[in-house]
């Protein structure tokens, strides 16, 4: 009978911290690069002091993940090395979507990894794995990553974007319906958000709010002095200034 590929998995002790996890993967690293670790190596690679390391070898070895017996030269046990694999792989896999895909610079994508690496399932990635071979295997996978990097939606302004999606929406499966700013909808009707555009800070805050793509909204009124407008959406009732309204993008229900 075939093993269930879910059983195949590393198993991860319950009480394997974030950060626990991310000295697994350095020590994984060094043994990896140089043979062995020890403990001012794992030191200066995680940025900490020497004294801050042993607490958490101690940990990782009543785990039954590293060998620390000797207190200088630290090994991984069979189990910790097929633990820190799988979490490094999905650093890998993380950093390469981040950089190779949405063109994140380097140290920027690591950090983004590192951040999200301890909360992806192994059913995460394997549709991530799966998007990603999606885009080798598929005759069209180069031609609509190169679409997506020139896309101006993805880089404001970029000189290779055709343009052609803002005349017709066939993307959106809206071919005969312009799009309206949040500013330009009626009190009462209801629509969902398409794109958001607007620079740096207003974007950031507009997308904390929750307008972001797919979110559905129902515009219910606009202030009595025409300055701003009181939106529902994700549940809650929200008053948007004229401006950040202008800048969010929808699609009117129909």
């Amino acid at each position: 009978m075939a093993e269930d590929p879910e059983k195949q998995q590393a198993s991860q002790p319950a009480e394997l911290t974030s950060a626990l996890e991310d000295y697994l993967e350095t020590i994984y690293v060094l043994v990896r690069d140089q043979k062995l670790a020890r403990v001012k190596d794992i030191a200066k690679a995680r940025g900490v002091r020497a004294g801050s390391v042993s607490p958490a070898m101690r940990r990782l070895a009543a785990m039954g993940l590293i060998d620390y017996a000797h207190r200088e030269y630290i090994d991984l046990t069979p189990a910790g090395e097929q633990l820190a694999r799988s979490i490094y792989a999905r650093h890998e896999l993380l950093t390469q979507f981040f950089e190779k895909f949405l063109q994140m610079p380097g140290e920027e994508a690591r950090t983004n990894a590192c951040a999200m690496e301890h909360s992806l399932s192994p059913q995460g990635m394997e549709h991530l794995v799966r998007f990603f071979e999606f885009l080798q295997v598929c005759p069209d996978g180069p031609e609509l990553l190169a679409k997506f990097h020139a896309c101006s939606v993805v880089h404001e302004g970029s000189p290779k974007c055709s343009g052609s999606c803002r005349k017709t929406h066939r993307h959106l499966n809206v071919a005969q319906e312009r799009m309206l700013t949040l500013w330009d909808l009626p009190p009462e009707r209801r629509a969902h958000v398409a794109q958001v555009e607007a620079p740096g800070e207003v974007r950031q805050a507009l997308l904390d709010r929750g307008f972001l793509p797919g979110a559905q909204l129902l515009v219910m009124r606009r202030a009595a002095d025409g300055k701003s407008i009181w939106v529902q959406i994700g549940g809650f009732d929200l008053q948007v200034e004229k401006e950040h309204a202008r800048c969010v993008l929808t699609i009117p229900a129909p």
